[in-house]
């Protein structure tokens, strides 16, 4: 694509990069088949392809509109056109430039100003966990909107305290540990039962994820720093001791953001190298699956236990099969441990409608992607759906009766109640 972008862009670094990856697409519109808003609109400009042509025009001096903003607003940053594209076309990076540069130029109505304030400063704060707690002990009468947002209460239970001979650091994330604490707890556990200890720095917060993507990317910025600052104790000890073998993400939407840290960071002279470094250790949980696997089977002896759930389809959430580029694993091990997992029969490749606030920003749409995508995965009779990010477990359990959780959840279950051995 032949570009000639305006001068106030095209010497900064995001002109740059924006112009790199512009000149990559080829036209070609193999991503409208994989998306999904252009599958549910039937609209060009709101697939990628004419998201991108949206974003030349404004790099290239085109005065940005309401309706330019409302077409980048639409997109739910699912990437899954990345995995579509021929000419590997970095469409979320793209994406990002774009919406920062809209949004420096057009006015939103105060109604929208507020809700995304809300939803950045909200979800982020340490309010938000007594915030559920509340939301959860009045559930019962909460309006069927709300309460689709307020999962049930569980119990997380006991967090391992012996030491081991291997350590991870782990993000609990600025939402998981009020709405579902059972993940990071279920997540200690099944690497204790493989010898592995899991620390968490107490000062890291949200991944930055959420402010980045609601338009406030100083903001993530610094929300990524902090995180770096919080991590680095343990991966370069002043007492001589060793680091941390990984940062381990049991959240997928964090995983493909703090992977990303290097990129966001590369011009911060300060944090440059200290995010690549973040960014090289950072691994999905499902990452461990090769190593984790054979310590849970030694401590499942002759099976799973007949009270736990083997029937699973598995969700695999946007940033993990398309942000992380991680495909086939999850279902993989766990059939090894002898659970039946299997993907839905078509389109397990789109996203479920969750992503990120979405849900929120335009639940119509949401909606209507997340009864689709329930539609294939409860054609396979589960007696249980797992996925691998919160957002996607709570957006799709709101809409089914059938349980979603966390696939390490159904592990930790498992191993739970088989005979305890010492870990490895």
């Amino acid at each position: 694509m032949q570009t000639r972008l305006a001068a106030e862009f095209l010497s900064t670094p995001d002109g740059q990069t924006a112009d790199a990856i512009l000149r990559r697409c080829v036209h070609c519109g193999f991503c409208t088949a994989t998306c999904p808003t252009y599958q549910l609109l039937g609209d060009e400009l709101d697939g990628p392809r004419g998201r991108i042509y949206l974003i030349k025009q404004v790099l290239e001096g085109a005065e940005p509109t309401r309706a330019t903003q409302q077409h980048l607003d639409r997109c739910l940053t699912c990437r899954n056109c990345e995995s579509t594209c021929p000419s590997g076309v970095e469409y979320g990076h793209l994406l990002d430039i774009g919406r920062k540069v809209v949004e420096a130029r057009v006015q939103r109505p105060a109604g929208e100003r507020a809700v995304r304030w809300l939803l950045r400063e909200g979800l982020t704060s340490p309010l938000f966990g007594p915030a559920m707690r509340l939301g959860q002990a009045v559930r019962d009468v909460l309006p069927a909107p709300l309460r689709a947002k307020v999962p049930a209460r569980r119990e997380a239970g006991a967090w391992p305290q012996a030491p081991r001979p291997r350590r991870v650091l782990m993000l609990a994330g600025c939402v998981q540990p009020a709405m579902m604490p059972t993940i990071n707890a279920a997540t200690a556990r099944v690497l204790d039962a493989a010898g592995i200890q899991t620390v968490v720095a107490p000062k890291a917060g949200c991944c930055g994820a959420i402010r980045f993507h609601l338009d406030d990317q100083v903001g993530a910025l610094d929300d990524m720093r902090a995180n770096i600052d919080a991590w680095w104790p343990w991966i370069e000890p002043t007492d001589g001791s060793p680091g941390v073998e990984a940062i381990v993400m049991n959240a997928s939407g964090c995983g493909v953001m703090v992977k990303d840290y290097a990129h966001a960071l590369r011009h911060d002279p300060a944090y440059a190298d200290k995010a690549r470094r973040i960014s090289d250790l950072t691994r999905d949980l499902s990452e461990l699956l090769p190593d984790l696997v054979p310590a849970w089977r030694q401590r499942l002896g002759d099976g799973l236990p007949a009270s736990v759930p083997r029937r699973l389809v598995f969700h695999p959430p946007c940033t993990l099969q398309h942000g992380q580029k991680l495909r086939g694993g999850v279902e993989r091990h766990l059939g090894e441990l002898g659970f039946e997992v299997t993907l839905a029969r078509q389109e397990s490749h789109l996203c479920c409608g969750s992503a990120g606030t979405y849900s929120v920003l335009q639940p119509t749409l949401s909606r209507q992607l997340r009864d689709r995508k329930l539609g294939h995965l409860e054609a396979a009779a589960p007696q249980t759906i797992v996925s691998a990010n919160i957002g996607c477990i709570t957006h799709l359990q709101s809409g089914t009766a059938t349980p979603v959780r966390h696939w390490v959840e159904v592990v930790d279950e498992a191993l739970a109640a088989s005979p305890a051995r010492t870990p490895a």
